[in-house]
């Protein structure tokens, strides 16, 4: 339910209004950044709402029901805030949203016309399409824990317990030579096993691609040379010398939790489970 206040509500029966969109964003790490249509900045709630930031966004739909309202924001990427690095390294996946309405001669008449959070982000160029989802898409997500054959922990947390500061699971490498933003071959690598570090993370601490994690997807070893290829490509091509650390990966399996970590007692997953040919299978007279 909408709440506009009684002022606000005078100002649109007035029939000349001075009405602007406000976005706020609010990053998993708690950044909060504002941008809005108007030619001038604004300000309320503590957050700056930057103007000349390029955004629209389509039509605001509601339904009555429980299914998943959406609507997209366009943007160009120009604000000194919203950077295409920061949004293809996932900075602002699921960041919340609120979408305000705010007659921009006095903020203080606002009211909240949407909130949720952000899915699929497309970029083109120099502009970026937004995906903003509504609230009741949360209710198609799973929550809690899967009756499932494979492990539902992430290697290295705290239900998992493995330490992945080991120099045994850790590997310290450089950049020797890439071929893309997802693949390149690796100094320092050539010791650990040909997909040792498949399913693994891949950090960077060095060059332009700094504090950017992506998931391994592969991991081969050649004459002592490693070659690394990424799920996702990284912002930008990385540079040969460029230091990064990458993890080893875990299939989920109990098997792989017994071989190579020796973590039976903390495996998340139920490996004894019946499969489907139990489930459909029936008495048979001998």
């Amino acid at each position: 339910m909408k709440i506009v206040s009684p002022a606000l509500q005078a100002h649109l029966d007035s029939g000349a209004t001075t009405l602007a969109w406000c976005w706020r964003l609010t990053r998993r790490d708690g950044v909060k950044l504002g941008f809005t249509d108007h030619d001038r900045d604004l300000s309320f709630d503590g957050t700056l709402f930057e103007a000349s930031a390029g955004f629209t966004a389509t039509e605001i739909r509601d339904a009555v029901g429980l299914s998943v309202d959406n609507l997209d924001v366009e943007g160009a990427l120009q604000s000194g805030r919203l950077e295409e690095n920061q949004l293809a390294g996932g900075a602002f996946d699921e960041a919340a949203i609120e979408i305000f309405r705010v007659n921009w001669a006095d903020p203080s008449q606002r009211v909240l016309m949407r909130a949720g959070s952000l899915g699929e982000v497309k970029r083109t160029g120099a502009s970026f399409t937004a995906e903003v989802r509504g609230l009741a898409h949360y209710l198609g997500q799973t929550k809690g824990r899967l009756y499932q054959y494979a492990c539902d922990a992430d290697l290295g947390d705290a239900r998992c317990g493995v330490a992945l500061t080991s120099a045994a699971l850790r590997g310290q490498g450089s950049v020797a030579g890439a071929t893309s933003a997802r693949t390149f071959t690796a100094n320092g690598l050539g010791a650990y096993a040909r997909g040792w570090f498949a399913r693994g993370l891949a950090t960077f601490t060095a060059g332009i691609n700094a504090g950017r994690a992506i998931e391994v997807k592969r991991h081969d070893v050649a004459a002592g040379v490693a070659t690394i290829e990424l799920w996702q490509d990284l912002p930008a091509v990385p540079a040969g010398g460029d230091a990064f650390f990458v993890t080893a990966g875990c299939d989920k399996h109990l098997a792989t939790c017994r071989d190579r970590f020796a973590n039976v007692a903390n495996f998340r997953g139920f490996p004894h489970m019946p499969g489907n040919d139990f489930v459909t299978s029936f008495a048979r007279k001998r």
